[in-house]
């Protein structure tokens, strides 16, 4: 569900998306899915051969790729925009590789108070 437009490797990087999937569950309790997606570059796809210890140099250069990932964040809260913020920073944090630990960061926003129904945000 995360990547509705199937899985597919892009020849440019595209802009992050953002959206809200709504699960049910055998309970009728509904569970809040936001989903961030964006793509990394991934490994050159041709490959690079060693000769003698000294890298080839060919004719055609290396191919990059850009493959999607996604963060997804399940709730059974409705707060899209905090979400989205959230898995915003988590994004950030690890595209910039800023010097901050993913799972300090991830137990930080879990630690959070949740409002009540209903109250502020």
């Amino acid at each position: 569900f995360c990547q509705p437009g199937g899985w597919q490797l892009s020849k440019e990087r595209k802009q992050p998306t953002f959206f809200v999937v709504v699960l049910t569950d055998i309970d009728s309790e509904r569970h809040y899915c936001s989903c961030l997606t964006f793509y990394e570059a991934e490994i050159n796809l041709q490959g690079s051969k060693e000769i003698e210890g000294e890298e080839e140099s060919g004719l055609i250069p290396p191919a990059e790729v850009f493959a999607p990932k996604s963060l997804v964040l399940v709730s059974r809260l409705d707060y899209p925009e905090i979400f989205r913020a959230c898995l915003g920073l988590i994004y950030t944090v690890y595209v910039d590789s800023l010097n901050v630990s993913l799972e300090t960061l991830i137990a930080n926003l879990c630690s959070c108070l949740v409002p009540a129904s209903g109250g502020s945000q």
